[in-house]
């Protein structure tokens, strides 16, 4: 159901567009199967709706196909029993786009080495969808980009197409709230925003996404929905930047941090749990904010406190290089001659993804210092090193055969009691190790 009092604006408005734009949805595209367009399309065919899943990679759908996509282990199953009903089928044909009801697009939005928005996916996936559309879909962009973008590469297209947003079809941003591994808050459990271009789409937006939601909230444009999205992680990006910076200065003063932050947190109001750690990785927080950055200097604004936050998200995992380095050198070990072990190189526990890991930053920092590097993830058997090859993972590291052990993710249900045994440096704050055990 909408839960926020302004919607009831929108209602009236939908309901004099209906006979123009129907909303009767019993087909879905869902646009890009990665880790918010898969089990999206997953919820959906599980709603009864029937659903084409397209992406243009043929590898990607080959291994959705064998079961060997990145899920949790219901939503596998629940992958499993959709295709065998045949109420997903997987295809890279765009032309599919136009016999669908609705459009959701899910495709990924990063940043390029300069941490500037890399829109080339988003761009030629609007593209595709506009090219295919049809008077009397519903068009909803799921992927998180600069305020303006439903606009700028939707109802505009659209529009110049002779399809006018409101009018000849709905057009919104519900912006993603998947957490990938997170087994207590599924998406089915998490309110969804709604802000379409007009009432009338918000209505018709708001009536799809709530069939795999907990429930909507409708705001009063695209804009608004968009900003929503950068502004939740933004303010996570500052806030873990802030665990960082008082990670280290409970150190300086010879203090567990993690022990600070679980006593601060008894604190029934006015503060929330961050927790330090090597840097921070996946599709979000390392992205998103540069977006919202981005976008203010069309607007000539500025975000100093944002600004300031990347900044120290960007130097974390260097910072970890040099504490390590620290630690070799009061053992007097030239970092490089040294033998390190990094464990985890997926950028959360629970999951496979390595997609800008800190691990991955570490691991070069390290390399180009001379360092030799081995790792163990036990999720993570092989790790891809673009044209250098691969590494595999150490299935059962000696302490011997290293001089230091860098603690970066650990993932639940796996013994790490053999840390015990080794010199660490534990950038988790959190994992069983010995005597020998120092943190960032």
């Amino acid at each position: 159901m909408f839960d926020a009092p302004g919607a009831g604006a929108a209602i009236p408005a939908a309901q004099a567009a209906a006979d123009r734009v129907p909303t009767a949805i019993k087909t879905v595209a869902v646009v890009g199967l990665g880790y918010v367009g898969l089990p999206t399309g997953i919820a959906l065919a599980g709603a009864g709706l029937d659903v084409v899943g397209i992406d243009v990679s043929e590898r990607r759908l080959a291994d959705i196909r064998e079961g060997s996509a990145d899920l949790l282990e219901d939503d596998q199953e629940r992958l499993a029993d959709v295709l065998a009903a045949e109420q997903l089928t997987l295809s890279c044909a765009p032309d599919l786009l136009a016999d669908a009801d609705a459009i959701l697009v899910c495709v990924p939005t990063p940043v390029d080495e300069d941490r500037s928005p890399d829109l080339r996916f988003l761009a030629s996936a609007c593209e595709t969808v506009v090219e295919q559309a049809r008077r009397g879909q519903l068009i909803v962009l799921t992927s998180t980009s600069y305020v303006g973008t439903t606009r700028d590469l939707l109802a505009v297209p659209l529009a110049k197409r002779g399809l006018q947003p409101g009018i000849d079809v709905h057009v919104a941003f519900s912006p993603e709230r998947i957490d990938p591994g997170n087994t207590s808050w599924r998406q089915d459990a998490v309110p969804r925003v709604v802000g379409g271009v007009t009432p009338a789409c918000t209505h018709a937006a708001g009536g799809l996404i709530e069939k795999i939601a907990a429930c909507v909230h409708p705001v009063s444009s695209a804009e608004a929905a968009e900003l929503t999205k950068l502004y939740e992680n933004s303010f996570r990006a500052v806030n873990i930047a802030f665990a960082n910076e008082m990670a280290g200065i409970g150190r300086r003063f010879g203090l567990e941090p993690l022990e600070v932050i679980e006593a601060a947190g008894t604190k029934p109001y006015g503060f929330m749990k961050f927790y330090p750690g090597p840097g921070v990785g996946g599709h979000c927080i390392p992205c998103d904010p540069y977006y919202l950055l981005w976008g203010l200097r069309d607007a000539q604004a500025t975000a100093p406190v944002l600004e300031r936050a990347m900044r120290g998200i960007a130097a974390r995992p260097r910072e970890v290089v040099a504490r390590a380095t620290e630690l070799l050198d009061r053992r007097q070990i030239d970092v490089a001659c040294a033998r390190v072990l990094l464990v985890g190189m997926a950028y959360k526990p629970g999951i496979q993804d390595t997609r800008e890991s800190p691990s991955l930053e570490i691991l070069g920092g390290l390399w180009e210092l001379g360092t030799s590097v081995a790792y163990h993830d036990p999720l993570v058997q092989t790790l891809p090193l673009g044209d250098s090859g691969a590494m595999l993972s150490v299935a059962e590291p000696q302490p011997d055969d290293f001089d230091l052990a860098i603690v970066l993710t650990v993932h639940p249900d796996f013994d790490y009691t053999w840390l015990e045994r080794f010199e660490t440096l534990d950038c988790t704050y959190r994992t069983v190790a010995g005597p020998q055990r120092a943190i960032v």
